[in-house]
């Protein structure tokens, strides 16, 4: 079985907290991970339609089930039980009762907002990590990682990525954006997905994405915001500073599984990787996300932005912590080009001291120090964040 970092976060929250509530994308291992956390607590799935019916039309008596708590699967599917396990909690204060899971971003924050405010710690798992996978990996490539993403599944059956993420796509997908809003034309929204993943480390330009599909600016802002509730994307913010003019204030668009993005792009073979045009955009967003899931498996809030201003300097990633910034620049080439950190060195200068650290992560395997920065392989992601965080990261 892969270990899941987030294992001893969720347990610590556990005797913290009389709620733990976890969120992410559906069949990225919240209920493996919840379960193998506390295998003496009953389980109860909402997806199952007898269950769910009991819920909603008997919360107090489903409750009544589990006079020590349990774990709730999919807890969005019933909104309403979140106010009776709020006076539940109210009424016996004990931590770790409820370990609730859910795949709707927004619309389960808007109930916990609204139920469990105070009483429940929030964490969020996302498909598996590139450190996660290292230690049952034969020889991993990053063309390995950017076909075959990170869903479990894949990896611990050994499926064929390919089929695995057009599945997902068409059941998962589909069915959670359909739960939130009637799309009327289906032909439309799914040229609109394709689009997007060709977007992908790109700012988000409503416009052009509305003329490319043929619908109205407020549509793709719509759908954009679906793809994003059910953790298929997520923009990256820029980083700006108060008063300054010359700063990008668009974010940058990514996917929350890299092989999911890389699927939608057409690339259905492991041979269309190492030639195609979005390979670097890929390799991107696969660092970019190794940064987030190393910050959410420890439960830190992710202080990641992107720099970009209107004389292009640009840098990929801006690590927060504390009143410094650690830069990342992001190069999928697999040696390091005399001239790759010149961009970030501007950046540096602009950002007048505030920079700490730069780094550049690139393709390659070699770590290396040079005089100015540090070139780490894409494989070192997860313990670059544990140098320049006081983060506690999971050790083997």
């Amino acid at each position: 079985m892969i270990q899941r970092h987030m294992l001893p976060t969720l347990l610590a929250r556990a005797v913290q907290w009389p709620v733990v509530t976890v969120t992410g994308p559906r069949q990225s291992g919240k209920t493996t991970l919840c379960r193998e956390a506390f295998p003496d607590k009953p389980y109860s799935n909402l997806e199952r339609p007898d269950t769910r019916d009991f819920a909603r039309l008997d919360p107090q008596g489903f409750l009544n089930q589990f006079p020590n708590g349990a774990v709730i699967d999919e807890i969005q599917r019933v909104p309403e039980l979140l106010s009776w396990i709020q006076v539940r909690v109210d009424e016996n204060n004990t931590a770790g009762q409820f370990i609730l899971t859910g795949s709707h971003q927004f619309e389960l924050s808007r109930h916990i907002s609204q139920s469990l405010a105070g009483r429940t710690a929030l964490l969020k798992l996302l498909p598996l990590s590139i450190a996660e996978l290292l230690p049952v990996l034969d020889r991993p490539t990053s063309d390995s990682f950017l076909y075959q993403g990170g869903y479990p599944r894949i990896h611990a059956q050994q499926l064929d990525p390919a089929v695995t993420l057009g599945d997902y796509f068409e059941t998962y997908v589909q069915r959670d954006l359909r739960e939130l809003v009637q799309l009327r034309n289906l032909h439309l929204f799914e040229k609109f997905v394709r689009l997007v993943a060709g977007r992908v480390g790109q700012l988000v330009n409503m416009q052009s994405l509305a003329a490319d599909v043929g619908v109205s600016g407020h549509t793709v802002q719509e759908w954009l915001t679906l793809l994003e509730a059910s953790y298929i994307v997520f923009r990256l913010p820029p980083w700006f500073s108060n008063g300054s003019k010359r700063l990008i204030k668009s974010p940058k668009l990514y996917f929350y599984d890299v092989g999911l993005a890389a699927w939608l792009m057409g690339i259905t073979q492991p041979a269309y990787l190492p030639t195609h045009p979005l390979r670097g955009n890929l390799f991107e967003n696969l660092v970019v996300l190794e940064v987030l899931k190393t910050l959410h498996n420890a439960g830190v809030k992710p202080n990641v932005y992107f720099y970009r201003d209107s004389q292009h300097n640009e840098a990929d990633l801006l690590l927060e912590t504390g009143d410094k910034l650690q830069l990342l620049e992001i190069k999928a080439a697999q040696t390091v080009a005399s001239d790759a950190m010149q961009a970030a060195t501007r950046v540096q200068r602009a950002l007048e001291g505030r920079v700490a650290s730069m780094t550049l992560v690139y393709g390659g395997t070699e770590a290396q120090r040079r005089s100015a920065f540090e070139v780490l392989p894409f494989t070192q992601v997860f313990e670059w964040v544990g140098r320049v965080t006081t983060v506690n990261l999971p050790r083997e």
